[in-house]
């Protein structure tokens, strides 16, 4: 797959549909790489007449690890922001919306539908407050405004979230188990859990790149940016907040708050959903980011 060299990293990405489409570019979740932006998903985007760019954040995939910097120490890390302080951490999500804004430009690309899952929308939601001129339109899919107000993950599944896996080397069997098992926590009841699917997904992302020490530095910064509901006023785009009714990871009351707090914003609450889009959803996913991009297109009267 091709790569940029985007603020001293080098980022993994690729792409579906015609080069001269309109741009929607996607960014994934805490420790997600970029192909749980899973083919057929990409390829419903882009039959709607759009240029579908996916790519692994930093720390995540094939793109740069920053094993330099060890996992921080998340007590710390709260601690200092009990004190007001800026916690010490390797690199915070407004460097992660100053990645994304890196891939247009290496991609020459001046404007694009910013579409973020979980993390990846708190960075998205960042991108169209920050960067408002190359923003088209923002889809935030359960995700947060960094509110700590919101309530809290469900405690088994923090606690999943939080805790080792087997090293897949070494066992690979417990390592599927464990992943499994979080999986199995976060889908919603509106569709069958399909854990084969999830297997495979697991397993194709072991083989390009495992780095929990990745994913430690990804929850640090999430952790030290913190609350952006001042930042979310500043969106002007057309904005979409999808989330799932059963998310046991953030709560759909986050997504509700996102939506309060971006003024204009729609904001889909889709039954049965957990804190991932399933297959059969895919359709309905697709069509509501593209729905919310062509709102743009009417308010410009293009």
């Amino acid at each position: 797959m091709p790569k940029l060299e985007v603020n001293q990293i080098v980022i993994e990405y690729d792409s579906f549909g015609s080069e001269d489409a309109e741009p929607i570019l996607l960014i994934s979740g805490l420790g997600a790489q970029m192909i749980r932006w899973s083919v057929p998903f990409c390829r419903a985007l882009a039959s709607l007449g759009y240029r579908v760019i996916r790519f692994d954040n930093r720390d995540a995939g094939l793109s740069t690890h920053l094993n330099e910097a060890p996992a921080p120490d998340l007590a710390s890390v709260a601690a200092a922001l009990a004190r007001g302080e800026a916690p010490d951490v390797p690199y915070t999500l407004f460097d992660m919306a100053g990645d994304t804004i890196g891939v247009l430009d290496g991609l020459s690309i001046e404007q694009a539908h910013i579409v973020g899952r979980s993390m990846g929308g708190m960075i998205a939601q960042l991108v169209a407050s920050e960067h408002p001129h190359r923003t088209l339109s923002l889809t935030s899919i359960m995700s947060g405004s960094g509110n700590p107000e919101n309530p809290p993950p469900v405690p088994e599944v923090m606690a999943r979230l939080t805790s080792p896996a087997p090293h897949p080397s070494k066992d690979q069997a417990g390592f599927l188990a464990h992943r499994m098992e979080f999986s199995r926590l976060i889908s919603g009841r509106g569709h069958p859990f399909d854990e084969a699917a999830q297997r495979i997904e697991t397993l194709a992302e072991v083989s390009r790149a495992y780095d929990p020490a990745g994913f430690g530095r990804q929850i640090a910064a999430i952790a030290a940016t913190g609350d952006c509901r001042a930042l979310l006023s500043k969106i002007e785009v057309p904005t979409l907040v999808v989330h799932g009714s059963d998310d046991p990871l953030i709560p759909p009351e986050a997504g509700k708050d996102t939506a309060a707090n971006i003024r204009g914003a729609e904001l889909l609450v889709i039954q049965g959903m957990g804190h991932e889009i399933p297959s059969p959803l895919y359709e309905t996913v697709a069509a509501a980011i593209v729905n919310n991009a062509r709102r743009r297109a009417n308010r410009t009267g293009s």
